[in-house]
């Protein structure tokens, strides 16, 4: 269509807003004609996971009309921080390269100076992406397994990640001083929302803020944030879904009992003089291991890439440990919990027979690579387990916003964040606690009941006592603290003049 000036119209002719008015036609008559042809196929597990989906569209609604507050002053406080951090590592890295290697006037932005420094001045084998050479963010990450260029590559990486992070702090906020999202119902094939920038093209993909970046948002005057954290939730999904298919219950057994971390360290190295008290061995498992990393560490990183068929090169990549390292972790790791490579045969079966899996929450979805294909597989190994609990976390956020305990501010995969006036706490925080957890039945009788982790604050920051003391602190029945800081300047007092 060809947008005519008004003094310019014949008849047939549209303006601007008829145009509008005719895309949007358009597209409902579309999407109505597809929903007529897709509606009746549904069974009754897809119709069930629609019903939800729909349902989901009150509170997703909700939390991107609210946004959340900004503290302008603290978003330039930590720009300026990692301004300033940038700058020592640039003329560390100036230095390194010019005094080290004999490259004056190096840019650290610019492939040809990368390649010219790793490739040809420090002689360093290409690392190839397509055939061709290249200095990307995951060559760089096997650059420095080079001795000669490893603090080299450490800075470039580090310079990079502190600019991305200034990119999160120049997101535009709206005219009221909040940032907005766009939460999106069908944005993943395994349940979990998506977000993006808001209708108006403001804001941004809040859910994957770094947590140090959080403190930034704010909570309204009067109002304080409670987060609800869903912490080991696919590890207690694996450990349902062993249960349900082979009856074996050791691994959900150790996630149950508090800390799945400390408790596999606990099997996988049983002479270190456990006490059976959880504290105290959870001290005890973070020792060192190898060089800085401690037992637990291992556990937590290598056990939850090994439970979805992570493979030792692509583990020992991701962690950045030598790869033997995580040879001698995987065998033992398997012996104690065997049902994990059981069930990983039987995903790979299941795919390779049928070409679908249906979740332990009921969620069906169709495979639609090659089904002998590794990536195929792996990507089937993860979805129950993210899927399932993307619909237990989701399932939590219905049943609360529709209960109106307290005002939902955000979900972030596995966790959701509400806000609630500040003198309703003791009130407002236990009721949230006991309506989140609901029991999915298991076979045999038994029960899968994920605990969720409470904290509050008056920022999304984690609590620190001298860099942030009023960000989320676990709750513990009680919050002595007082909100110091003003969180706005309209929200000064008035001083009177003399």
């Amino acid at each position: 269509m060809r947008i005519i000036r008004t003094d310019e119209r014949k008849p047939g002719d549209l303006d601007k807003q008829e145009e509008d008015w005719c895309y949007n036609g358009l597209d409902c008559c579309v999407t109505r004609e597809v929903f007529d042809v897709i509606y009746p196929q549904l069974d009754n597990t897809t119709a069930t996971t629609y019903a939800f989906s729909k349902a989901l569209q009150g509170p997703i609604l909700d939390m991107r009309l609210r946004g959340i507050r900004v503290d302008t002053a603290r978003r330039a406080e930590v720009a300026d921080q990692l301004h300033a951090t940038a700058d020592s590592l640039t003329e560390n890295l100036d230095r390194i390269v010019t005094l080290g290697v004999g490259l004056p006037d190096f840019n650290p932005s610019s492939t040809r100076d990368l390649q010219e420094l790793f490739y040809n001045r420090l002689e360093i084998p290409p690392i190839r992406k397509q055939g061709r050479p290249t200095v990307d963010a995951n060559a760089l990450e096997k650059l420095e397994q080079y001795t000669v260029a490893r603090q080299i590559a450490r800075h470039i990486l580090a310079i990079r990640g502190i600019y991305k992070r200034l990119d999160v702090l120049k997101t535009p906020l709206d005219p009221d001083g909040r940032i907005r999202t766009s939460y999106n119902i069908a944005g993943t094939s395994t349940g979990r929302l998506s977000s993006s920038l808001s209708e108006f093209g403001t804001g941004g993909n809040l859910q994957n803020v770094e947590e140090w970046l959080r403190s930034i948002f704010i909570a309204d005057k009067g109002m304080k944030f409670c987060k609800a954290d869903a912490k080991s939730g696919e590890s207690y999904v694996v450990g349902g879904i062993e249960w349900n298919l082979f009856r074996d219950g050791t691994y959900l057994e150790a996630v149950e009992s508090g800390d799945i971390h400390t408790a596999v360290a606990r099997i996988c190295w049983s002479n270190l003089g456990w006490t059976g008290d959880l504290k105290r061995d959870k001290v005890l498992a973070e020792r060192p291991y190898y060089r800085h990393y401690s037992y637990r560490f291992m556990c937590k990183k290598l056990g939850h890439g090994s439970n979805y068929g992570g493979q030792p090169f692509t583990l020992a990549t991701q962690s950045r440990l030598p790869i033997r390292v995580v040879q001698d972790f995987q065998p033992v790791y398997f012996t104690a919990f065997p049902a994990h490579q059981q069930w990983q045969r039987h995903v790979a079966d299941e795919v390779a027979r049928r070409g679908n899996l249906t979740s332990l929450t009921g969620r069906k979805r169709w495979f639609h690579g090659r089904r002998n294909d590794p990536s195929t597989i792996r990507e089937a190994i993860a979805f129950d387990p993210q899927c399932s609990l993307a619909d237990i976390v989701n399932g939590a956020m219905l049943r609360l916003w529709s209960a109106k305990i307290a005002i939902l501010v955000a979900n972030d995969h596995d966790a959701l964040t509400f806000t609630y006036p500040e003198e309703m706490e003791d009130e407002v925080v236990p009721a949230i606690r006991e309506a989140l957890p609901r029991a999915v039945p298991l076979a045999g009788g038994r029960e899968l009941l994920i605990p969720y982790d409470c904290k509050v604050g008056w920022n999304r920051g984690d609590y620190d006592p001298d860099k942030n003391p009023e960000g989320l602190k676990d709750y513990e029945g009680t919050d002595k603290r007082r909100r110091q800081a003003p969180t706005s300047i309209l929200d000064r007092p008035l001083k009177r003049i003399k």
